[in-house]
């Protein structure tokens, strides 16, 4: 007897955010490769800081956002990656998550070269300081700020802000406001891009 009703659903693993899962992906076999070549790879590609221009330099300007100096350090950043990474890629759109990443990026690169010269910068904490505030703001819309982005930006921010001249450790809070500041860019703007579209139509 022919089943005419629904075919069963099928299970699998789905590869469901690419750009999230390939970035995750590489910063893992840039950290191995770390490993394997006692930082010099890292260093040479993966870790941002103020020396002469070259081909090196200009790949770690973004470089720098896939470099770990630890398996500790890149689960710190990964959970919270891979947590907000598959909400944001379907909220922006692939392309527009990469643009996103590459530009925070190389804004990162240029505030650690002109403001901390004399340290190097990795890792991608700047990168999920962004997502975190860009997740906050995808509500944004109609004139309105979310109170929730507020919140998140006061608790956030306003610690990273208290910390970069309270504390003296091996975290780059510039990095983290760095990183919120341009998720709060890249929220008002897409917002305001696509309030120009429903008021196009």
């Amino acid at each position: 007897m022919e089943n005419k009703g629904k075919s069963p659903a099928k299970f699998g693993i789905k590869y469901n955010a690419p750009v999230t899962l390939t970035f995750a992906l590489i910063c893992l076999a840039a950290l191995i490769l770390g490993y394997a070549t006692k930082k010099s790879v890292t260093r040479e590609f993966f870790a941002v800081y103020r020396s002469k221009v070259s081909l090196a330099w200009f790949v770690r300007l973004v470089g720098h956002s896939l470099g770990h100096i630890d398996f500790d350090h890149f689960f710190g950043n990964m959970t919270l990656f891979l947590l907000l990474g598959p909400i944001l890629e379907e909220k922006y759109g692939s392309k527009n998550l990469i643009e996103m990443i590459v530009i925070c990026s190389v804004v990162e690169s240029v505030v650690q070269m002109i403001f901390m010269p004399h340290t190097a910068l990795l890792g991608a904490s700047g990168i999920v300081f962004m997502m975190i505030i860009l997740a906050s703001a995808v509500n944004l819309k109609d004139g309105g700020i979310p109170l929730t982005m507020i919140l998140v930006i006061l608790i956030y921010l306003g610690k990273e802000f208290w910390a970069q001249f309270t504390t003296h450790d091996n975290i780059s809070h510039l990095t983290h406001i760095v990183g919120g500041l341009c998720g709060a860019f890249f929220g008002f703007a897409y917002a305001k891009m696509a309030e120009g579209k429903t008021s196009g139509r």
